[in-house]
């Protein structure tokens, strides 16, 4: 670690105090019902307990600018049922919004629970994502956990986002300037050295303000290996996270550690998804569920808090713990668009939390608040290196085109990028494909009509078309049979993804019916499959365009590692682009793929 940032770590400032909840429009509250204690609200003294402000976010993803379209807006819904949609998030605002909540708050502690980088926009994803640990450094963050995509491009650039120093290939970006690294730990307790065993970065750490001590646990899902390539977790084990996270917690009460906070890189689907939704009706946490559900069932009663993530829902739950006491669980949605308070009330005497003093709220991050000019100054500064490469015109469209905020299983863009995929592999020299698949969790963004710079309404720029596919995977076709074929659209909805089922995105041709009143493999109407028109033969070989990603089994397919004849081609936003030049002018905007 480089001198510079141990120095910065022993003088930063470290704001601290009570969080002050109110009942207001725009704020969600889920509390275990408030105890009488003798707080001090953060004031000097010697009062038996303190309450300590946990101010907490989740899968960032580099969104430094404000996410377009439906990615960047939060839900909410009045008393009569109806629902409002409020555009929200980006660093500018995220920051003001933290340094409001800070202020008056001697005890104050800001942690994330993973994802803060990888599948980023170009802003930030260009530089591999030096540019928001500089943010997160600014903003004031104490301690993130790892998420899956901070494997994104494997341990060891991970480690440098932590460490510091320049990149391995692609040096400095900046004149004169190597990068600094992070100046909060990343937590990876249930990731270790295969060879070792041993954590591939620090399990654990202890947040100290005078005489208050709070232990931090990071831990991301313990599927992280099925979510990102083979080679980004080469060499690593990914433990279960509950026992995990009760390893270490036994570990820090040995320290003299009562009071702990995990940082749970999984997370869980309420019944809404209007971050206001009262998830602890009935009961507590009777309107959440979903991994973090079972998760939080088994996670000792050592631990106070859950701050989760990777759903990308809004959540501030109340779950029981092993012994039936009512604990906070908390997500804020993504990007930056909330952030949740947690009011911890710190009893000085038993050194732990007095969990009826609990409460937690998500507030909108909104955008009609003051920009924190710090980091307006960052973005215009790493704009202007991005500049020649983001603004450069790749398309035109002539109305939105839903990506992930579509809210349907097939997703118009997903449509569309597996059209270009198809179109790119498929010469008989280029693999020869007749088909394309695409996993919907690569299509990060959706394609908004609206103009995000100076380009004009309708121009797709190479920085827009990045944010949808991030991930630079390179493309291969390969031979599948039938009947392999029928078996991975059943793993769509079956095994690992029967409770969230991934429905892949599928090229013009492509055809079957998923039956939804059906459960499990028997969602997948088998006769149904054709290509072409012509029905799917269990005994042909097919060549099938698709990323790396899926062709390593990633997403729970693991019928594409038996493919065979695997060729590789460009990258899949080369694709991208080259059939959005290819297929629309100014004059002649494509319209989204009809489903």
């Amino acid at each position: 670690m480089p001198a510079s940032s141990q120095r910065r770590r022993r003088v930063r400032r470290l704001t601290a105090g009570t969080a002050v909840l109110a009942a207001t429009a725009g704020v969600l509250s889920a509390a275990v019902p408030a105890g009488a204690h003798s707080g001090d609200r953060g004031r000097p003294g010697h009062n038996r307990t303190v309450d300590v402000q946990l101010l907490s976010f989740n899968d960032f993803h580099g969104n430094l600018q404000p996410p377009a379209g439906s990615s960047g807006q939060v839900t909410h819904v009045h008393e009569d049922g109806t629902t409002e949609k409020t555009d929200a998030g980006g660093v500018e605002y995220l920051a003001t919004s933290l340094r409001e909540a800070r202020k008056g708050n001697r005890y104050s502690v800001t942690a994330a629970a993973g994802d803060m980088v990888g599948a980023s926009p170009l802003l930030s994803g260009l530089f591999h994502d030096e540019p928001t640990i500089e943010a997160m450094n600014k903003v004031g963050l104490d301690v993130a956990g790892v998420g899956n995509h901070e494997f994104d491009e494997g341990r060891a650039e991970l480690a440098r986002l932590q460490n510091g120093g320049c990149h391995p290939e692609e040096g400095c970006f900046e004149d004169g300037k190597v990068f600094e690294g992070a100046d909060f730990p990343y937590l990876a307790a249930n990731v270790t050295d295969e060879k070792t065993g041993k954590p591939v970065l620090k399990p654990y750490t202890i947040w100290k303000r005078g005489d208050v001590r709070i232990g931090f646990i990071g831990v991301t899902l313990e599927g992280t290996p099925d979510i990102v390539s083979a080679e980004g977790v080469k060499g690593l084990k990914f433990h279960d996270e509950a026992e995990t996270v009760n390893k270490y917690a036994r570990i820090l009460e040995r320290k003299g550690v009562k009071s702990v906070v995990a940082l749970i890189h999984e997370g869980g689907a309420p019944a809404s998804p209007a971050y206001n939704y009262d998830c602890d009706s009935p009961g507590p946490g009777d309107g959440i569920s979903g991994p973090i559900a079972e998760i939080a069932g088994k996670i000792t009663s050592r631990v106070d808090a859950l701050v989760t993530g990777h759903t990308h829902q809004a959540y501030a739950c109340t779950i029981p713990d092993p012994s039936g006491t009512p604990r906070t669980v908390t997500s804020a949605a993504s990007f930056g668009k909330l952030y949740t308070d947690t009011t911890l009330t710190y009893d000085r005497r038993t050194r732990d939390i007095v969990r009826t003093g609990v409460s937690s709220a998500n507030h909108v991050v909104r955008r009609d608040q003051p920009k924190a000019a710090d980091m307006t100054a960052l973005i215009e500064r790493w704009n202007t290196i991005a500049a020649p490469v983001a603004n450069r015109p790749v398309g035109h469209i002539a109305t939105d085109i839903p990506g992930r905020g579509a809210g349907t299983p097939e997703l118009p863009l997903g449509d569309l990028i597996a059209d270009a995929q198809l179109e790119a592999m498929a010469p008989a020299d280029k693999g020869g494909a007749e088909l394309a698949l695409m996993n919907p969790g690569g299509i990060r963004s959706d394609l908004a009509y609206a103009a995000s710079g100076s380009e004009g309404d309708g121009v797709v720029t190479y920085g827009e078309a990045f944010t949808v596919q991030p991930f630079t995977n390179m493309l291969t076709a390969v031979g599948l049979t039938g009947e392999q074929l029928l078996t991975a659209l059943r793993q769509q909805v079956s095994g690992s993804n029967e409770a969230s089922p991934k429905i892949l995105q599928i090229s013009e041709g492509f055809t079957y019916t998923l039956d939804l009143t059906r459960s499990g493999a028997d969602r997948i109407v088998t006769d149904s499959v054709r290509l072409n028109g012509e029905p799917i033969d269990p005994q042909r070989t097919y060549r099938v365009a698709m990323n790396e990603f899926l062709a390593g089994g990633g997403d729970g397919f693991a019928v594409f590692k038996e493919a065979t004849d695997k060729y590789v081609g460009n990258s899949d936003l080369d694709a991208f682009t080259a059939y959005l030049g290819a297929h629309s002018s100014a004059e002649a905007p494509l319209a989204p793929p009809k489903a």
